[in-house]
């Protein structure tokens, strides 16, 4: 298998697992949520995140370590992950797990939006159109429509865009840059200086069983959060975060066990919209290196003398 068939291969797996991941934080935000103000959980989350960067820098050394060369994109990246974080702590209070989703199902679409200005990557007119199938999948797992816009459908659109800015600027930097752990670490440990200004003013007591749950988010967000940056180096965001839509697998077995949440029929026919989508574009990734390698046979075959 060619390198860059096999880095796309790598990049899917990686971003499946990252939504097995991220799916069970969410359903630990959701449980905390409705007891909690979001600095409570993010500046214990991100403190520990950002310790467990240290912890396995030094472990396994990189070069760059936790350093940046590029400190006004991981600016931007740590900001938007801060409000992303926030912005969806308060959706999934706010909103049905289920219906959060058709927000996350929108991050392929912004993503390939950004990605013309930031990345300068060119998108071709059938990503747009698989893109514009997802989109119409992911119009279908919205329960109750679009026609009644309350606060947490504003919430969770500003989550949506915060979150796919930060993960384009991870794309940015890590262009420039091979020490993933500063695509984590930064972000997080602003998480936690923020949140802690804020915490005095809002902070409750918490059992053992939350505080447990609160160290549990804070292990899965950083294997999350790790893998999905060491993703995005080998996918191109228009196709990576179309993937990530198959976390609605996982947030469906998570509303329906723990929080009683049953689709509706719409939802599964939107769930096979959005993963049809996310198959093409990964063979689409595939289809356009085969492509790519072709053409570039052919001009090194154009050039060579004729064998004798």
């Amino acid at each position: 298998m060619k390198a860059g068939s096999v880095a796309a291969l790598t990049g899917a797996t990686l971003v499946l697992i990252y939504t097995a991941l991220i799916s069970s934080a969410d359903g630990i935000t959701k449980l905390l949520a409705g007891g909690y103000a979001a600095p409570q959980l993010y500046a214990v989350s991100g403190g520990l995140v950002a310790l467990f960067c240290v912890l396995a820098n030094r472990a396994r050394p990189v070069e760059g370590g936790l350093r940046t060369t590029r400190p006004y994109a991981m600016a931007i990246r740590s900001v938007a992950t801060v409000v992303a974080g926030v912005s969806f702590f308060y959706a999934f209070r706010l909103l049905a797990f289920a219906e959060v989703f058709i927000f996350i199902g929108l991050m392929p679409i912004m993503s390939g939006l950004m990605s013309g200005p930031i990345l300068r990557e060119r998108v071709p007119m059938r990503v747009w159109a698989a893109l514009a199938a997802g989109f119409v999948g992911v119009m279908c797992l919205f329960p109750e429509g679009v026609q009644a816009i309350t606060l947490g459908h504003a919430v969770a659109l500003l989550a949506c865009f915060s979150g796919t800015l930060s993960m384009v600027m991870a794309r940015y930097v890590g262009r420039y840059e091979c020490n993933s752990l500063a695509l984590v670490f930064f972000p997080n440990l602003t998480n936690m200086v923020v949140m802690a200004a804020i915490l005095p003013f809002v902070f409750k007591p918490m059992p053992l069983t939350d505080l447990g749950l609160a160290v549990a988010y804070a292990a899965l967000l950083f294997g999350a959060r790790w893998l999905l940056v060491v993703a995005l180096r080998l996918l191109p965001a228009y196709t990576a975060t179309p993937l990530m839509n198959l976390q609605f697998v996982w947030m469906v077995l998570i509303g329906l066990v723990f929080f009683g949440e049953v689709p509706g029929s719409n939802v599964f026919l939107g769930a096979a919209i959005v993963v049809a989508s996310g198959v093409y574009l990964v063979y689409e990734q595939f289809a356009g290196q085969k492509r790519r390698e072709a053409r570039i046979q052919n001009r090194a075959a154009a050039v060579m003398p004729p064998a004798e």
